[in-house]
């Protein structure tokens, strides 16, 4: 199966398992996003952060080849969501000036690339917190409420859809690349983001947030970089560009963890509906089987030079001719490539907007 095909699928899934008309409960109606670059369609234009993605090679597939600020070659999970679901084409970022209040009635993106569940990760990056994501949903919901009033604007954030996305910067650069959390151990670190992410969950719900899909965190051993640092590393895999199992088990055992979160959540908050979305499982599965998915490399970026997959913003492939690039999983070194992003955020694997998403 070609990826158009596999993300097709996903589409076509997660559209059967969202609210029909027909329902007790009122269709989505927006999406609010917040967490990382998985969710950022650009915030970070804004922001003194080399953490920007506002220049090529990125946009190469995005409508008028523009650099949008997204981390992808083209658009995001959220936009392909939001088309999917007839609320409008794109979601777009709160920090975008040109965003009206009446914009934030259909959904908006807080996130900012590089961030964290933990707020030194963001610092780090000189990126925005989730806190600070939060703040500005806050804000954001004032200026729906000054619009549309109050009732209206409530309404809209109870039938609405917010998306999480956190946690991998932390793992990657927080605690496997500067051992600046290495005061924890693994499993310490792990409740320490899972207790900020419940926070997070705690806080939408208090604002009137009822649906709320949160996305566990991929292989992270098999991310381009992971894979260059972990062949530099003689006791991983010297000089050979293979995934690194035990980042991968990490990532797994967080996500058990988080599994369990959102489902001690769902049963606390009153009215809530929160799920786990597995990225870990469709990723694995083009890693193990590149071919079935039309890829050819896996272990590599786009935006690198192939055995040299290092840092997280810049991109060597701007002076790469589009003619010549192949068809891979990553793109740079820490980033999936939009096409196969927009299906991992979308995977409905029954643990994924399940119907109980949409009563």
């Amino acid at each position: 199966m070609d990826t158009s095909k596999y993300l097709l699928l996903f589409f076509l899934t997660t559209l059967l398992l969202l609210p029909s008309p027909t329902t007790a409960s009122p269709n989505i109606t927006a999406i609010f996003a917040f967490g990382d670059s998985i969710l950022d369609p650009g915030n970070n234009n804004r922001l003194s952060t080399i953490f920007r993605s506002d220049h090529p090679p990125y946009g190469i597939d995005f409508p008028g080849r523009v650099p949008s600020g997204r981390f992808s070659d083209g658009k995001l999970a959220t936009d392909f969501l939001v088309s999917q679901l007839g609320i409008k084409e794109l979601l777009p970022a709160y920090l975008d000036p040109a965003l009206t209040d009446r914009d934030l009635l259909t959904g908006a993106s807080f996130a900012s690339a590089g961030t964290g569940l933990d707020d030194l990760t963001a610092s780090e990056a000189n990126v925005l917190t989730l806190n600070a994501q939060l703040r500005n949903f806050m804000q954001a919901l004032q200026r729906m409420r000054s619009i549309a009033g109050q009732q209206e604007a409530d309404r809209v954030v109870e039938n609405a859809l917010f998306m999480v996305a956190a946690g991998t910067n932390d793992m990657l650069y927080n605690f496997y690349g500067l051992p600046l959390r290495r005061t924890y151990s693994l499993s310490g670190y792990q409740d320490l983001l899972l207790q900020n992410l419940e926070n997070v969950i705690r806080t939408l719900h208090s604002t009137g947030a009822r649906r709320v899909a949160v996305v566990g965190l991929p292989p992270i051993g098999c991310m381009p970089v992971s894979v260059t640092l972990g062949s530099l590393v003689p006791s991983f895999h010297m000089l050979q560009r293979v995934c690194v199992d035990q980042q991968n088990s990490d990532s797994e055992a967080y996500n058990a963890k988080l599994k369990a979160l959102t489902s001690r959540l769902q049963a606390t908050l009153p009215g809530s509906r929160v799920v786990y979305v597995d990225v870990y499982t469709p990723i694995m599965d083009m890693v193990i089987s590149p071919a079935a998915f039309g890829l050819e490399k896996t272990t590599e970026g786009c935006c690198g030079l192939g055995s040299v997959e290092m840092g997280p913003v810049q991109c060597a492939c701007s002076k790469v001719p589009r003619s010549i690039q192949v068809p891979i999983l990553g793109c740079c070194s820490s980033h999936t490539i939009n096409l196969l992003v927009s299906c991992q955020q979308i995977p409905t694997r029954t643990s994924s907007l399940p119907p109980r998403l949409n009563h």
